[in-house]
């Protein structure tokens, strides 16, 4: 086999033992050990980071949250995800933090949607968009009692006030108030949850 071959042989390996690494035994009964101890439950696959970034004390959890299969936790080298009691992240939802995303208890996030806290950059005309890394806006924040739509986006540096509802398939790319109602892309208010 000739050096470029082995190279591309070599790399190739690492990739497969990087992706596939989540189908060890050892590495689930961690993941659900970890869980448990915070009296949290995840039904498998969860994607991503979750037991590196729980190792590092970069994932934290409050009791009773669910998170049900493909949901993807990425937290890069430094970034942090904090969650409350109760936090229900449905089918592949992606929480992606380079700073912070922070939920707050009993929020509820539907299926396909995507939290984050960094944005591709894409300005370096001259480097492919996958090599320019990460920009920010600062953390992103999502209060308690809160419920997100099915493909919802929540963009950087956005904070959502406690007890909004945001309509499926919307895109908050700003602040919303406590107990706004807010639908679009970009999500705009149209009404409130307070009690009249």
């Amino acid at each position: 086999m000739s050096e470029p071959s082995q190279r591309r042989w070599a790399a190739w390996q690492r990739k497969w033992r990087w992706y596939h690494r989540d189908l060890s035994p050892l590495r689930r009964f961690e993941l659900h050990r970890r869980l448990a101890a915070a009296g949290s439950f995840a039904k498998l696959p969860l994607l991503g980071d979750p037991l590196e970034m729980l190792r590092e004390g970069r994932l934290e959890m409050g009791e009773g949250c669910v998170f049900e299969p493909l949901v993807w936790f990425t937290g890069g080298d430094s970034g942090r995800i904090e969650l409350g009691d109760g936090v229900l992240l449905n089918v592949g939802v992606m929480i992606a933090s380079m700073n912070l995303v922070a939920i707050g208890d009993h929020t509820m996030i539907a299926n396909g949607s995507v939290v984050s806290d960094a944005n591709h950059r894409f300005d370096d005309q001259d480097l492919p968009v996958t090599w320019q890394g990460f920009t920010t806006k600062g953390p992103t924040r999502i209060g308690s009692n809160c419920w997100l739509g099915a493909n919802v986006t929540v963009t950087s540096g956005v904070s959502i006030g406690d007890r909004c509802v945001v309509g499926a398939g919307s895109v908050v790319t700003s602040d919303l108030p406590a107990h706004s109602i807010a639908v679009g892309a970009p999500a705009k208010v149209i009404g409130s949850s307070a009690p009249i």
